[in-house]
């Protein structure tokens, strides 16, 4: 029994780490302008070209970012999940997403109008606090409603009303790049840079990191909170790490992407039915993988179904993680009252 698990894993861990290969180099050859995989070496090689920059310029840093920032996603989402005891939180249902969209939307609004230019850094810093003015919204109600179904209300009118700010922040800003700031707020990975990939990484990164070495206190709290105290577990510190934690991901990805809907709640829910298993050590590197393949499969085709124009990748990822979240709540329904 010990050994099928066992490959269960190796075989899940197998399949996410090939789809993430196949999907980053799909991303970076599909586009408008077609490269075959046996001139990509080359185009990359000689990076002057016309091939070359598109690779390298838009297409390469694009298709990283949607691998980094869908991983942090789907782990955003598998800690609310955990922390709530909630199998539908997530950073967009919660109106994590929506707080700091509208803390971004208003910082940039606000520099533009002065000629400041945004750093990446000031942008996170901005969702951060956006995230967590959010965070603890949800936080105070969840005090408030003993019921969880309560609670996603709660969180879904948090994100309507920052959103609503957000749409009128945006309506009526005078600036030539209103049209990015538009197309931000709907959700998109295009015009990322190196230098931003090279901010997310570092940050996300870390972020990770911390999250897998809280994988055995987590275990714990996850049985419930008498059971991780009595295996010494601090939940008081558990929780602040696993709010900020979540809200440090969360920003990162408004920040660069603008809000991306159901990812968070999806892709832990597809990891889980995969692995047979919720155990953090193996959901955690599993959620991540299958976060940055779900997000680049919906970003390939949020730019090629209607070539040339462009869906945002809200859209997209609201088709194929919609229907998951429905699954999940008819499923929790037939246990509860099975």
């Amino acid at each position: 029994m010990e050994a099928k698990r066992k490959k269960r894993y190796l075989i899940t861990f197998l399949i996410l780490i090939l789809c993430v290969i196949a999907f980053l180099l799909l991303n970076i050859c599909i586009g408008t302008v077609q490269i075959p995989l046996s001139e990509l070496k080359n185009a990359v090689m000689d990076g002057d070209s016309k091939l070359g920059r598109i690779v390298l310029d838009i297409r390469a840093p694009r298709s990283f970012a949607a691998m980094i920032l869908g991983g942090a996603l789907a782990l955003a989402g598998y800690l609310l999940q955990t922390f709530f005891h909630n199998p539908i939180a997530g950073p967009f249902v919660l109106g994590i997403s929506s707080g700091a969209k509208m803390v971004v939307a208003l910082v940039m609004v606000f520099l533009m109008g002065q000629s400041i230019s945004v750093s990446s850094g000031m942008m996170i810093l901005a969702a951060f606090v956006g995230a967590m003015i959010s965070m603890g919204f949800v936080l105070l109600m969840s005090r408030r409603v003993s019921r969880m179904s309560m609670l996603v209300v709660s969180g879904v009118m948090i994100g309507y009303i920052c959103s609503a700010i957000t749409e009128l922040v945006v309506t009526f800003a005078e600036d030539s790049d209103i049209v990015n700031l538009h197309n931000w707020s709907r959700g998109s990975f295009s015009g990322i840079t190196w230098s931003n990939v090279g901010v997310m990484t570092v940050v996300v990164l870390v972020s990770t990191v911390i999250i897998f070495l809280m994988s055995k206190p987590l275990e714990a709290y996850q049985l419930g909170d008498s059971y991780a105290q009595n295996l010494g577990v601090n939940i008081k510190a558990l929780r602040i790490l696993m709010v900020i934690l979540s809200s440090i991901l969360s920003a990162c990805i408004v920040a660069f992407a603008g809000p991306i809907s159901f990812v968070g709640i999806a892709v832990p829910h597809l990891v889980k039915a995969m692995l047979k298993s919720a155990k953090p050590i193996l959901m955690i590197p599993a959620c991540f993988l299958g976060g940055s393949v779900f997000c680049m499969f919906c970003d390939l085709l949020a730019r090629m179904m209607f070539a040339p124009t462009e869906l945002s990748i809200s859209t997209v990822t609201a088709v194929f993680g919609a229907p998951v979240v429905l699954w999940v709540m008819v499923k929790r329904n037939k246990e509860n009252h099975g």
